[in-house]
């Protein structure tokens, strides 16, 4: 029987993924074809490229929810679109909440999968971070994972917590609400605060000092 991190996060995951690949998709003058699409790359992105890697069928040919989850995605922007796009960190918000909630989705899985915790934790941010990559590359624009952002690094973060409170043996409903809230706060204040890593100089600015 499915159980709560195994259903609720990942289709609510794959709402938000979408949504925000939606969101961007929006200001790029595609159809509401190509707007499914690059919501459906968004949310499925990364947990295919997890399942490869893993050696096992990609999760969504074998369940047709995640189709019909972006479908509702869709729909709901077409309906309610005025005040779903009011704010205008909308598609911040959604992004962090399918970052939170996908990533670990990905580190259950593979720890399911009896790989090593490092692994899990790779994974994690694989299946967290690898949609956006995909969402961006197809809108050309440049993916958040390479840019300053605290991205695929609060999702290594939300993994650690997750070991931390697994070594603990806290319940496993409460160990992965924990990992996905540290997900979504890092990423939270790293915007707020400001924080981010070193950007790399380029060599020929280096070279002209």
């Amino acid at each position: 029987m499915d159980n709560l991190f195994t259903i609720l996060p990942d289709l609510v995951g794959t709402f938000a993924f979408a949504i925000s690949g939606i969101k961007l998709a929006s200001g790029k003058q595609v159809d509401w074809l190509g707007a499914y699409i690059i919501g459906l790359a968004t949310a499925i992105g990364g947990g295919t490229i997890r399942d490869l890697l893993l050696g096992v069928t990609p999760f969504w040919m074998l369940d047709s929810r995640y189709f019909i989850t972006t479908g509702v995605a869709l729909l709901a922007t077409l309906l309610f679109k005025e005040k779903l796009f009011r704010w205008k960190n909308t598609l911040f918000l959604f992004d962090t909440i399918g970052l939170g909630l996908v990533t670990i989705v990905g580190i259950t899985k593979s720890l399911d999968a009896n790989f090593p915790i490092w692994v899990c934790i790779v994974m994690g941010a694989i299946t967290g971070s690898v949609g956006g990559v995909i969402r961006d590359i197809l809108l050309n624009e440049v993916p958040l994972l390479l840019q300053k952002d605290i991205y695929a690094l609060a999702c290594i973060a939300g993994g650690v917590v997750y070991f931390v409170c697994h070594y603990f043996e806290i319940t496993t409903v409460l160990t992965e609400l924990i990992a996905a809230a540290v997900v979504m706060i890092v990423r939270i204040l790293a915007i707020q605060f400001h924080i981010h890593l070193p950007v790399l100089k380029s060599i020929q600015s280096l070279s002209n000092k």
